[in-house]
């Protein structure tokens, strides 16, 4: 392994952004960074029509989508057993109960890779992540 670069355990990740610069960064940085982005899409029905295929280990999601709600993504996503990172400027007051976190926008390409990071620690028992993020919160 070059450089004890590690291979991300959350590695199949969701897109769900209807700003499509954001949309397109935050897919090509992760891309880039050894995550596959089994898709980006823009609205709750798609996300929920590629949720009951499978194959995602996490899914960032904004929750204002055009025409749809990213809460019905989180909804489709607890009853699949697939962890959730709200991606948005604010948070659902019911976040807590449906997503594992929330990232606060705007948020670097860097702070997003560490929240992803500080969810897969969070999620598989690493009590500790690595560093802390800036707008990040994690729950459960």
């Amino acid at each position: 392994m070059l450089f004890n670069i590690k291979e991300p355990r959350l590695k199949n990740l969701l897109i769900v952004e209807d700003e499509p610069l954001i949309a397109f960064d935050n897919e090509h940085f992760l891309a880039t960074h050894g995550y596959t982005v089994v898709a980006t899409i823009d609205n709750a029905p798609a996300a929920e029509r590629l949720i009951s295929a499978g194959g995602i280990d996490l899914i960032l999601a904004d929750v204002r989508l055009n025409g749809s709600d990213g809460r019905d993504v989180a909804l489709a996503a607890g009853k699949a057993a697939i962890p959730v990172l709200f991606v948005t400027a604010s948070c659902p007051i019911d976040a807590r109960e449906i997503a594992v976190g929330c990232l606060a926008k705007p948020y670097s390409q860097r702070e997003l890779k560490l929240a992803i990071e500080a969810v897969e620690a969070h999620i598989f028992g690493v009590t500790t992540p690595k560093r802390t993020v800036r707008g990040l919160t994690l729950y459960k």
